[in-house]
């Protein structure tokens, strides 16, 4: 049994941090949103002289709002160069400085009056969202022993839901969500920030990086030593390991176009990238961004609706904790493949219930309202067994040293860049084309990611990341079945 050390949880804790970060940003500005726009219009009219209309005042907090993705998305191409070249401690420490100097920036933004510089800090917390995604998991799965890999790897996934629910729960109008109280709402932002440094500090490096980047042998045994609780033959084992996967190992270090050309990792590649997009496409996005307005349209009353959308949050946590021990024993293949169909199941039902909904102006609407909130929960429930966590991990076990910062950009880039989709088109296009159908086509895809990760999704659990590469190198599209 791989005993769990203090140094190993004290490390994971400080990592993971960042993607409460991540979690607590996504979607802060959402709640006082009403409260930002009012502020932009008097900042616009203070620099201008003019008042904004409503539609430029949406403009501009849309605006705000995508510059977080955007970050996001520069962060995560950058992710990769930042591991590689200063290794995943020093890349975590560099990006929290970098987002506690963008959460200053959005809590001075009304004090100086300027919006401008609201929109420069949402920026900054996106760029580093976007290396904390792929940082983060990262050095959890180098510091993690194999067997605790998986559980270790969901609480990436945990600070992430723990972070949205937090920003739930302080964004509610008798809180912080509100005209006084939304600059403190974003300057919050800076507590994990200063927890995650002082931790970090005397958190170990990445073993795996000293060994194998770095050829320090010697300096990774210490590392390993103070993470494994001075168990010589624990750290023999994994020191020999690590050994075996260098002298194994095909692909070098290598940037994002050689990963890109490299025929061997292309499987690997496909398999992540899509494992992603199950997480992105499958709706879940539209729930986080929209559920109060989604509600509401559903004929759920104002106050019904901020409720049930604290609920969404509540079950994403609840749910995440109790998959960490699950992660390791039933793995990661068939958790992701019941997770996947239920959102599917979850999805189609979400469709039945809108239609069932009666018509605009109905001031009543029955049980169907009930109905809709409880499979709305079932598909959140559903999000929080494999799709919300697995993703975060896979890249981890599926590259070895070489490839892995460039495999993690990637994948995680194409997170963002799907985030970004769906976030536009769900009430640009789908709300108001498809009406009473918008979740039929986040069930359809759902079908598509369950029948794909069935039949070429292989089990990692247990595995090391060597014998996992090999066997996908070897046998290809047919490696699920060994």
């Amino acid at each position: 049994m791989v005993a769990v050390t203090t140094t190993l949880v004290r490390s994971v804790f400080a990592a993971v941090l960042g993607m409460f970060y991540f979690g607590y940003n996504t979607g802060v500005v959402n709640a006082p949103a009403a409260s930002i726009q009012q502020f932009t219009n008097l900042s616009y009219h203070s620099h201008y002289g003019t008042y904004l209309n409503k539609a430029q005042q949406d403009t501009i907090f849309t605006i705000i709002t995508s510059a977080f993705i955007v970050g996001g998305m520069v962060g995560a191409m950058g992710g990769g160069f930042v591991a590689d070249k200063i290794g995943r401690k020093r890349g975590l420490i560099v990006s929290q400085m970098t987002g506690l100097i963008g959460a200053i920036i959005m809590a001075i933004s009304k004090p100086l009056s300027s919006w401008e510089v609201l929109l420069v800090g949402r920026l900054v917390v996106g760029l580093t969202a976007g290396l904390n995604t792929v940082l983060v998991p990262m050095y959890v799965s180098e510091i993690a022993p194999v067997d605790l890999r998986g559980g270790l790897g969901v609480f990436n996934q945990l600070a992430v839901t723990s972070g949205i629910f937090v920003g739930q729960i302080l964004g509610l109008s008798e809180v912080l969500g509100n005209e006084q109280g939304w600059p403190w709402l974003l300057a919050i932002a800076v507590i994990p920030c200063v927890v995650q440094l002082a931790i970090l500090m005397v958190s170990p490096r990445s073993p795996r990086y000293l060994a194998i980047s770095l050829e320090q042998v010697d300096e990774a045994r210490k590392e390993l030593m103070k993470l494994r609780n001075n168990d010589d033959d624990m750290v023999d084992r994994e020191l020999e390991e690590m050994k075996a996967e260098k002298e194994a190992e095909q692909e070098p270090e290598m940037s994002i176009l050689e990963l890109l050309r490299s025929k061997n990792l292309r499987v690997a590649l496909i398999i992540c990238v899509v494992m992603h997009l199950s997480q992105q496409f499958s709706g879940m996005v539209a729930i986080f961004y929209y559920a109060v307005n989604f509600f509401e349209s559903a004929g759920i009353s104002v106050d019904n609706a901020k409720y049930a959308n604290l609920g969404v949050g509540a079950i994403m946590v609840a749910m995440t904790v109790v998959t960490i021990p699950l992660m390791d024993r039933l793995g990661r293949r068939i958790l992701h493949l019941v997770g996947l169909v239920g959102m599917c199941i979850m999805a189609i039902l979400i469709v039945i219930a809108q239609n069932l909904m009666p018509e605009e102006g109905s001031e009543e609407s029955g049980g169907s309202g009930g109905f809709l909130i409880a499979v709305t929960l079932g598909f959140v429930l559903f999000f929080a067994v494999g799709p919300g966590s697995i993703p975060w991990m896979i890249a981890g076990e599926m590259f070895t040293q070489g490839p892995r910062p460039a495999a993690s950009s990637v994948v995680v880039f194409v997170n963002w860049a799907a985030n970004l989709a769906v976030g536009l088109l769900f009430p640009l296009v789908l709300i108001p084309e498809l009406d009473r159908f918008t979740f039929l086509p986040f069930a359809i895809l759902l079908a598509v990611f369950s029948v794909f990760v069935f039949i070429f999704l292989p089990e990692t659990k247990g595995k090391t990341v060597g014998e996992t590469t090999l066997l996908l190198q070897e046998k290809g599209w047919g490696a699920r079945r060994n």
